[in-house]
């Protein structure tokens, strides 16, 4: 029974936190990803730029509504250096914006040390529990 009842929470919390993390993604590199279709459909994610600022990158992009309605999403940039190991993935958290409809926002960050050359900046829906 207990067997029973572990697996039924496992399973509960796996489907419970996948569609969460199903976003766009765009890399300082040119590189685009959609995870999650319909939601693809609903922003874009364009004008993806880095360049050097005081020894550290910095990376912007503007993140774009498609729809008429207002949306609430997250975004995050992840940084890698030369060897494409992140740096301090751990440290950086997602950070909330409202998007109204058709409105677009640019986004930055700076690399949290210098020896970053390239990024990719997450975009997610947001949810709140």
């Amino acid at each position: 029974m207990k067997k029973l009842l572990l697996g039924l929470v496992t399973a509960v919390m796996i489907t419970a936190c996948a569609p969460h993390t199903a976003g766009v993604m765009a890399g300082s590199n040119g590189e685009v990803r959609v995870d999650n279709n319909s939601f693809g459909k609903e922003v874009q994610v364009s004008n993806i730029m880095a360049r050097p600022e005081g020894g550290f990158l910095r990376g912007t992009g503007t993140i774009a509504s498609q729809v008429s309605t207002d949306l609430r999403l997250q975004y995050k940039f992840t940084w890698f250096d030369l060897n494409g190991m992140t740096i301090d993935d751990e440290g950086v958290s997602w950070k909330s914006i409202k998007l109204h409809g058709k409105q677009q926002m640019q986004v930055s960050a700076v690399a949290p040390n210098a020896t970053a050359t390239r990024f990719e900046l997450y975009v997610r829906k947001a949810f709140s529990n």
